[in-house]
């Protein structure tokens, strides 16, 4: 006799639990809003914070020569959106993809004036003006937005593992003679170092060169910079 009470006390409450709720969860599922809130909406790692561009702070200043022995800088590059690499010509490892995405970069944006790339060697005793104008129809490039940029090597050395922190070292263990990585750096029509977020709202900082995701990734972010 208790448990039949029982059951129909619990019975009792279910049914006043769906006379309450069922048709509120009907009708946020008509105005499509059951599965919103601020907690999704403005969680770590959503879309909508991630799709804004970091702004890591000001390019290290440089002055080089490109492949035509004309001096480059910072001011060159004013006005412009530009993606930024360190190389070497005779590299027989990843330079050979890092060139390739690049050229894919270079075809996605050419004719843009406001586009431009600079590849700066890490072996300039070798990578002269004339060796990097060579390089260059080498690589396929046909923009004249395009620096192949050579220079004091201990200068080089300085603005990359210091200026820009991507890694380049000697090794005569490796293949090639010298260590890099396969980073792209991002720069803004202002001067600024900018990146996208991961998944969980941290900054990327550089660009997978080497990766197919991270050119496409930066593909997508230099045309949001083209339209500030």
């Amino acid at each position: 006799m208790f448990k039949n009470k029982s059951y129909i006390g619990i019975s009792f409450v279910i049914l006043v639990f769906g006379i309450y709720a069922i048709p509120k969860i009907v009708d946020r599922m008509q105005n499509n809003s059951i599965v919103q809130s601020d907690r999704l909406d403005k969680g770590i790692g959503s879309t909508e914070e991630n799709n804004k561009l970091v702004k890591i702070g000001p390019v290290p200043k440089f002055e080089l020569v490109n492949q035509d022995n004309v001096k480059i800088t910072n001011d060159t590059y004013k006005g412009k959106v530009y993606v930024l690499e360190f190389f070497f010509a005779t590299c027989p490892s990843i330079c050979p993809k890092m060139n390739a995405n690049m050229v894919t970069i270079q075809n996605a944006f050419f004719g843009n004036p406001n586009f431009a790339i600079a590849s700066i060697t890490i072996d300039p005793l070798h990578d002269t003006p004339a060796v990097l104008k060579e390089h260059a129809k080498v690589v396929g490039v046909k923009s004249s937005n395009w620096n192949f940029l050579t220079g004091d090597k201990e200068y080089i050395y300085n603005l990359s593992n210091k200026g820009f922190n991507i890694y380049v070292g000697e090794n005569h263990k490796v293949a090639g003679g010298f260590e890099h990585s396969g980073l792209f750096a991002l720069i803004d029509k202002k001067g600024n170092i900018r990146c996208r977020k991961d998944n969980y709202g941290n900054p990327i900082l550089y660009y997978d060169g080497l990766d197919k995701k991270g050119v496409r990734d930066i593909q997508q972010d230099i045309q949001a910079l083209l339209k500030e």
